[in-house]
């Protein structure tokens, strides 16, 4: 099944064509087409595992032993339909080479979000080659066009995330939705909004109740895009988690860090873990103050019974 068709059907519906990953690249068209496929994939994933909608917002796909569910057209989750526009608006950016992060980021008070139970941090280069999608990780695996290096490491990705989302603790049992987007501003005009997204504030502190821990989950790389995820939340609700699924030397770690900024914060895992976390460090203070950001038209608010 595909990612159903909202705004965008044309699109949506070419993001899942053929393979749902390759095992190489030949182009930059290619690369896109996988980096948007991993993406949505992941994102679907996500919300499936921690469960956010309900059963008939996903669609089955399978890819070896994984079967995956992916976020189809629901007229009865409002909530599945708007995440699917998130998507698109990042799938714009992406083709135009604009985006620079996604972050999504689940709270339990809409009145307070700078209080988080987790966050999903998407970071995206475009190489001189073609895309690179990064999942943060201080280990990548540089694939390029090797063949069958693209399609396992993907795979490898999404055993990790599934993993890692099956040992998180409960979420509460009101919990609200939102996403942030944010851009290369060199290559991006101020006036750009991805359809969904309006102008947003670029907030560099988020407060958790707990100690923060930082999951690495790993890195993809195509030869002409990166594209790194890492999963942030109170190191109490993943405490089940066996240490050797997020080594330090594998694709994928455990780390105390804060969230990615601009740059590569290479050597930051000893980082003591804080309550209260900054979003971007401050390296090139001004460039990150200055930072073009995106947030949704609509947040998605989620109570227990709509779950």
């Amino acid at each position: 099944m595909a990612i159903a068709q909202l705004s965008h059907p044309i699109r949506i519906r070419k993001a899942y064509k053929g393979p749902i990953f390759p095992s190489q690249i030949s182009d930059q068209e290619e690369s896109l087409a996988t980096v948007k496929k991993l993406f949505a994939t992941c994102i679907s994933c996500i919300t499936y595992l921690r469960g956010l909608f309900p059963e008939s917002s996903y669609g089955d796909r399978h890819l070896e032993d994984l079967n995956l569910k992916i976020l189809r057209e629901d007229k009865s989750s409002p909530g599945s339909e708007l995440i699917i526009k998130w998507i698109q608006g990042c799938f714009d950016a992406l083709e135009r080479g604009y985006l620079h992060m996604a972050i999504l980021t689940l709270y339990p008070n809409p009145k307070e979000p700078e209080k988080v139970t987790e966050i999903y941090q998407f970071k995206f280069k475009y190489t001189n080659e073609g895309i690179t999608m990064d999942f943060d990780s201080s280990t990548s695996i540089e694939s390029g066009t090797k063949r069958g290096h693209i399609k396992k490491a993907s795979i490898l990705l999404l055993r990790k995330l599934y993993m890692l989302m099956q040992n998180l603790g409960p979420l509460p049992n009101d919990v609200v939705l939102t996403m942030k987007l944010h851009y290369y501003n060199a290559v991006t005009p101020d006036y750009y909004q991805p359809p969904g997204f309006k102008h947003g504030v670029n907030s560099h502190v988020v407060l958790f109740e707990g100690e923060p821990v930082n999951l690495q989950v790993g890195v993809v790389s195509t030869g002409f895009h990166n594209m790194k995820l890492k999963v942030i939340t109170e190191a109490a609700r993943v405490s089940d988690l066996e240490d050797n699924l997020f080594q330090e030397n594998s694709v994928s770690e455990v780390a105390p860090q804060a969230p990615d900024g601009d740059e590569e914060e290479e050597g930051s895992s000893n980082q003591v873990p804080r309550r209260s976390i900054e979003l971007s460090q401050q390296s090139s203070e001004s460039a990150r103050k200055r930072r073009k950001v995106s947030e949704p038209l609509r947040r998605i608010v989620l109570g227990e019974e709509t779950r």
